[in-house]
């Protein structure tokens, strides 16, 4: 007789599946951000776009894409709202009019300091210091870059 939470019977199980972990980790990191970001004004997507600007201020779009893996259709459109809320501007650059650059304005490096209190509020809801979270996040990395590069082979 076969069982009916299909344990024995070799159809996979939802729990087993690395890929459900990560989707549900990734909604709970969602939610555990939701709300500290809303204080800032920020949805996740916006943050990141900061978080990569704080870090390296004056990006192509192009390049800011490929650095958040986000398509221009995406990317798009959080540029506007964060330029609409005043913290980025885009300018061409005047080497190459083609090319449109992503700054920071007074108002969005002032919002640094925020950011840093972000980082520490996901440390405390986690449990997890910084170092402690390491581990983790390379791991993670690790399946990312395998899974791109055997997304790239087919």
């Amino acid at each position: 007789m076969a069982q009916k939470d299909g344990a024995d019977d070799g159809t996979p199980r939802l729990g087993q599946q690395l890929c459900f972990a990560v989707y549900q980790a990734s909604h709970a990191f969602n939610r555990a951000y939701r709300p500290i970001l809303a204080a800032l004004g920020l949805t996740y997507p916006q943050y990141l776009v900061m978080l990569a600007l704080w870090e390296d201020d004056g990006p192509t779009v192009k390049a800011l894409g490929e650095k958040l893996m986000l398509d221009s259709g995406t990317l798009t459109p959080l540029l506007k709202r964060l330029e609409g809320a005043g913290l980025i501007r885009r300018e061409r650059d005047p080497q190459d009019e083609r090319q449109v650059r992503i700054r920071l304005t007074d108002k969005g490096e002032a919002m640094r300091a925020q950011g840093q209190g972000v980082q520490e509020a996901i440390g405390c809801a986690l449990g997890a210091t910084a170092p402690g979270a390491e581990p983790l996040r390379e791991q993670l990395e690790r399946v990312r870059d395998a899974l791109l590069a055997s997304s790239r082979d087919e």
